[in-house]
């Protein structure tokens, strides 16, 4: 450092989602060595904000916070403006938070506030199954789905931090009524489209074993542990929605030219349900020389994707 003072070992790394909130302290090597998850307390727009500082105190032990850390970077579930400020739609009255300024009066410390999507296709291509390449997507499936994309080393931004809302491709002639709020890949192949799909043929009267339980209480992973038993409905719906995520797939690999594409959140848990079908669709629909070079993987960084991210980001800045 420029000052001549040692720097701190640690980066603090915050994952602040729509329900749960992750601190970690991390190595410059991505080596977690202390970590602690709480549930996210929305009684009021600046409870998340104390409930960081609290952690980070917590995880700064007996040490300052400006000696237990080199800088905290927080991974947020929607879109930082280039003004600093936050808007996270599954967070009330997060619509114009400036994070970063309240963190760093409280902290003390260089603070990095980044979307959760950029900050997973930095954890991935750092120690994840994208290690050491620059040309990448992440794509997070789970209750939505968003894209990190990795073009030439450099986080695809757009002109209004909007890229990677990969959610929103239009991926079917069908009109998708549910499309106007979420997107139509969203809508169709995220978690809640897969639900809705497996009761809407239920109600239907298709026969299945989920018959069995409440159909308008059916989650995917209902769907998904059918699926693993074998229902032919179960797996059919998983099937259609590989095809959806594939033909999404498709246009961004024709678009951007990916060396890799990993699938993470909480579907890639049962990506053996969908995988076959989203790599045949995949192959249909892109373009052949950039499909053929492309690999499809699974994450194996789970939830600590995001935290690695943000470590990241700290170390980056800090050299």
């Amino acid at each position: 450092m420029s000052d001549g003072k040692r720097k701190a070992p640690h980066a603090l790394a915050v994952d602040l989602g729509g329900t749960k909130c992750a601190v970690a302290v991390i190595t410059p090597s991505g080596r977690i060595v202390a970590r602690k998850t709480v549930y996210v307390d929305t009684s009021s727009p600046s409870a998340p904000v104390t409930q960081i500082i609290h952690l980070a105190q917590e995880l700064a032990g007996a040490k300052k916070l400006t000696k237990a850390f080199a800088a905290a970077a927080v991974a947020v579930p929607g879109l930082v403006r280039r003004n600093g400020t936050v808007w996270a739609p599954n967070l009330p009255g997060w619509n114009k938070v400036p994070l970063a300024k309240h963190l760093q009066h409280a902290l003390g410390l260089p603070i990095i506030v980044e979307s959760d999507r950029n900050v997973a296709v930095l954890g991935e291509s750092w120690i994840g199954a994208a290690r050491g390449k620059s040309d990448v997507i992440v794509l997070m499936i789970g209750t939505g789905i968003g894209a990190g994309i990795l073009s030439g080393g450099r986080v695809i931004r757009g002109a209004h931090e909007l890229s990677g809302c990969a959610g929103w491709l239009t991926i079917t002639r069908e009109h998708v009524a549910a499309a106007q709020g979420s997107g139509e890949l969203e809508s169709l192949a995220a978690g809640p489209g897969i639900a809705q799909t497996a009761q809407q043929r239920l109600r239907a009267g298709e026969a299945s074993s989920l018959a069995q339980l409440d159909t308008s209480k059916i989650t995917a992973h209902d769907v998904a542990s059918a699926a693993r038993s074998g229902d032919g409905l179960a797996l059919d719906v998983f099937m259609r929605a590989g095809r959806f995520l594939g033909f999404g797939i498709a246009n961004l690999v024709s678009i951007l030219d990916p060396e890799v594409i990993v699938l993470g959140g909480g579907m890639s848990a049962v990506a053996d349900l969908y995988l076959p079908a989203l790599r045949s669709a995949m192959l249909e629909r892109a373009q052949p020389l950039a499909a053929k070079k492309l690999k499809i993987v699974v994450s194996k960084l789970a939830d600590t994707v995001n935290l690695l991210g943000c470590a990241r980001l700290v170390w980056e800045r800090s050299t």
